[in-house]
């Protein structure tokens, strides 16, 4: 073992700018020995490590690299790391240090060189040809520098100290495995409503659930779609097959996408082609986000900011919302920043009808991570024409759906007006502004809760409470002129009466006039 340090002083780094975003580079781990020795010895499995120490101070880039020069003759590296955590005076953030790996293709924005990300998940890691640690991909470790990418998340005061431990195992590598993708359609009910969660975290990024697991979970849900979305990574992609396709609890929906987290908020890539990546190291001063909006798009994902008003370090979403799809307003557990988001959400809406402008419509997902995170809570309920991604995905875009708690929960929201007019949830009811308008909602599975209509000037009627039995309907008449729109909610009792109580399904709207 050979040990190094690697301070923060001018001449042990260098720093690259690529556009606005900064990283730094750090001076390179070299191993001696190389593959001829090694050949010549016969050390098929032999090893070589170095381990390097170092500290960054707060203000670090939010990217620092670490070159490890990788000989010929490879057959798997692994990586381990610590770092310290001293106490911290309360209202000071402490350290975090996340980590991931690129190949000897390189660091640059685009990600072709990358290799798999664990965040702060995982304290080490391997790659080789045949298998990886999850959140990270498999295959040939390649002769060249090669890169552990360190984000420091958060640095304490006094500064965070590291140190890597870098082990290089020789011999013949293993076999690559074509990796299998789940199939892009299940079997449907055609044109039907579908329930759906797509924002969920496996064992391949910083959940703890494996994916046979989590599609238990989502059947028992009564969920007929998911999505995968692990942090920064698209490593759990090849590990969805096994779980789609006939069961007896019928079949699920799997789409892949990503969790892409940035610095300054996520972004769910939602039902993107098997194997896309999409890089997250930029912030919204880079102006970098339109260009990976697009690729998702390109790859025939949704753009979905997620938990937009989430009060985590960095989960606040800073990038506007001119490049969104759909947009997250309900996160896990209902709690006040779901509520501001709605808020947000709402007024996104009103903006969009004095300015004439398209729409963004709304949906709700678990981020379900571990025990106990209920999977399928809440869930979005679409109207498509088929069990299909390309389907689904029209549907979400299209505003054909509402967000519900749980399966128990369903909801029937119409508009009709005088001469036979109709329009469902997302649709456009097309009546002169003076026409009457009935505006109905049919609820079941949701017992004393409360039904509000709100509209682009506020809640403008709102329900006795429904019976223990759940099932209701609410009748309101309005005209195009008085209400732009129409979006229903169902309150749960509030514990103070100043306050609305928690949601436990809304609509996205149905828009009034021509």
């Amino acid at each position: 073992m050979c040990e190094d340090d690697h301070g923060y002083a001018v001449g042990r780094r260098a720093l690259f700018v690529t556009g606005a975003a900064a990283a730094l580079t750090l001076g390179s781990v070299s191993f001696s020995r190389d593959a001829d020795a090694h050949a010549a010895a016969g050390a098929a499995g032999d090893q070589e490590t170095r381990t390097v120490r170092g500290t960054l101070p707060t203000g670090s880039p939010d990217f620092v690299y670490l070159p490890v020069a990788v000989p010929d003759g490879v057959r798997e590296i692994k990586v381990a790391y610590t770092y310290d955590k001293p106490s911290v005076p309360a209202g000071t953030a402490g350290n975090a240090l996340d980590i991931g790996m690129f190949d000897q293709r390189g660091t640059e924005l685009g990600g072709k060189g990358f290799r798999g990300w664990s965040g702060g998940a995982r304290t080490e890691f391997f790659i080789r040809a045949d298998d990886a640690t999850p959140g990270y991909i498999p295959g040939p470790v390649r002769e060249g520098t090669w890169y552990i990418a360190l984000g420091p998340y958060t640095v304490a005061p006094q500064g965070l100290s590291y140190e890597i431990t870098i082990t290089l195992t020789y011999g013949e590598p293993g076999t690559v495995v074509k990796p299998t993708y789940p199939p892009s359609r299940a079997k449907g009910r055609g044109r039907a409503w579908y329930r759906g969660d797509c924002h969920l975290h496996s064992w391949y990024s910083d959940g703890r659930r494996t994916p046979a697991e989590i599609a238990a979970l989502a059947r028992a849900a009564g969920l007929d779609f998911i999505n995968s979305s692990e942090h920064n990574t698209h490593s759990a992609h090849a590990h969805w097959a096994d779980q789609a396709g006939p069961h007896p609890d019928g079949e699920l929906l799997i789409m892949l996408g990503e969790e892409v987290t940035t610095r300054n908020g996520h972004v769910v890539a939602l039902g993107t082609e098997p194997g896309t990546f999409v890089d997250w190291r930029y912030r919204a001063r880079d102006n970098r986000f339109g260009k990976y909006a697009r690729q998702i798009r390109q790859a025939g994902g949704l753009v979905v900011p997620a938990h937009p008003h989430a009060t985590c370090v960095g989960c606040n979403w800073k990038f506007g919302f001119g490049e969104a799809d759909v947009v997250e307003v309900w996160n896990g557990p209902y709690t006040p920043d779901d509520e501001v988001s709605l808020a947000d959400w709402d007024s996104m809406l009103v903006a969009s009808v004095q300015g004439g402008r398209d729409w963004i419509p709304a949906m709700g997902n678990s981020d379900a991570h571990r025990a106990p995170d209920p999977v399928g809570s809440p869930q979005t309920v679409v109207l498509a024409d088929d069990l299909t991604r390309e389907a689904i995905q029209e549907g979400l875009r299209a505003g054909r759906s509402y967000i519900a708690e749980s399966k128990a929960v369903s909801l029937s929201f119409t508009a009709s007006g005088p001469k036979g007019e109709h329009a469902g949830i997302g649709g456009r009811l097309r009546v002169d502004r003076d026409d009457p308008v009935t505006v109905r909602l049919e609820v079941t599975g949701a017992p004393r809760c409360t039904a509000r209509f709100v509209t682009d000037q506020g809640v403008l009627h709102t329900s006795p409470v429904l019976p223990v039995s759940g099932a209701g309907t609410v009748e309101w008449r309005t005209t195009a002129q008085y209400a732009a729109y129409v979006r229903a909610e169902l309150r749960h009792e509030a514990a103070i009466t100043s306050l609305p109580g928690p949601l436990a399904a809304f609509t996205n709207p149905i828009f009034l006039g021509r």
